[in-house]
């Protein structure tokens, strides 16, 4: 079985609270370093009921202080909301407090609306070359020896592995120029993924940072203990997706029984496809969709997320899934 990791919006279940969600983040967290997995990314966004996830390294730094020893990142940090120097000022501190531990993916969507991203007080700009830029600018800040006249203190010098992420052949192509590893949003918005592999493979430039391409999926995984049970418990997330696509975005509802049939064929299609790249099970049909999700990509990691309401099932469903590694 190839390395698998864990993705982590802190999700707030209906009728909690983002407190309650950041002490379920350290528990997982915990979990998922005693279960081997080998690594644990928060990801950003902004103004979303269900994902408290917004301060994304402040949340890092609260993750990595009640862990040990596994990987701590930013899956990924939405790079357009941010100036540069911010980030590397903030991700030089987090490695300098918790060396060799931590990772920052980045994105190029704002992990918001329009409003949301100018209420950041970034200037928007349409140019598609920015992203590229500022991404290189954050990489010289970490140099040994900055060509800038601006020198992030700390940042300067520490190796922090940087990720480009992505769900369209906009960022397999930078990844592959750069010669960085590359994570695909296949858990969410798999349409292009197969050709984004292969684009990223093709292209791909070997580099200081990395001599050969490693290609990590989000890939969803509900599991537990009957195949009923994860069919289940997959509606919480399937009812967040239908909330969001219909523009009332709410906290991670209760699961709810034969939910498909409450919905209509335009909403089962859309999570159709969302799901298409998951797991839901017991843990040999878990195992076989896995496997099989594996071979048909050629994956070097999968990024585990797994939606679920229930705090104690959703450690279940992690440790359902560590099982297979371990």
């Amino acid at each position: 079985m190839i390395p698998l990791s864990v993705l982590d919006l802190s999700p707030i279940p209906e009728g909690s609270n983002a407190a309650v969600s950041f002490r379920n983040t350290l528990d997982l967290a915990q979990h998922a370093e005693r279960w081997h997995y080998q690594r644990y990314w928060l990801a950003e966004h902004h103004g979303m009921p269900g994902i408290a996830s917004a301060a994304t390294a402040v949340l890092i730094g609260h993750v990595a202080a009640g862990t040990k020893s596994i990987r701590v990142g930013a899956g990924g940090i939405m790079l357009p909301n941010h100036a540069p120097l911010v980030i590397a000022e903030q991700f030089g501190t987090l490695e300098s407090l918790f060396p060799g531990r931590i990772d920052l993916g980045l994105g190029r969507a704002p992990g918001s609306d329009f409003t949301v991203a100018r209420a950041l007080r970034r200037n928007l700009n349409s140019d598609p070359d920015a992203f590229p830029q500022d991404v290189m600018e954050l990489m010289e800040y970490f140099a040994a020896a900055p060509r800038r006249n601006v020198l992030a203190v700390p940042g300067a010098g520490l190796n922090i592995p940087i990720w480009i992420l992505g769900s369209s052949l906009f960022g397999a192509q930078l990844a592959a120029m750069l010669g960085l590893p590359y994570a695909f949003a296949s858990h969410f918005a798999p349409t292009q993924m197969m050709q984004a592999i292969q684009v990223y493979r093709d292209m791909f430039r070997p580099s200081e940072r990395l001599q050969k391409p490693h290609v990590m999926l989000g890939f969803n995984v509900f599991a537990a203990d009957s195949d009923e049970e994860a069919q289940y418990l997959s509606t919480s997330m399937q009812q967040a997706f239908v909330n969001l696509r219909s523009g009332h975005p709410t906290p991670l509802p209760r699961p709810m029984r034969d939910y498909r049939s409450t919905i209509g064929p335009a909403e089962s299609a859309m999570l159709d496809n969302v799901l298409s790249c998951s797991a839901i099970g017991s843990k040999d049909t878990v195992a076989r969709q896995i496997r099989d999700f594996v071979a048909s990509t050629g994956a070097d990691e999968l990024m585990i997320t797994s939606q679920i309401h229930d705090h104690a099932a959703r450690l279940r469903s992690y440790e359902i899934t560590a099982s297979l590694i371990n």
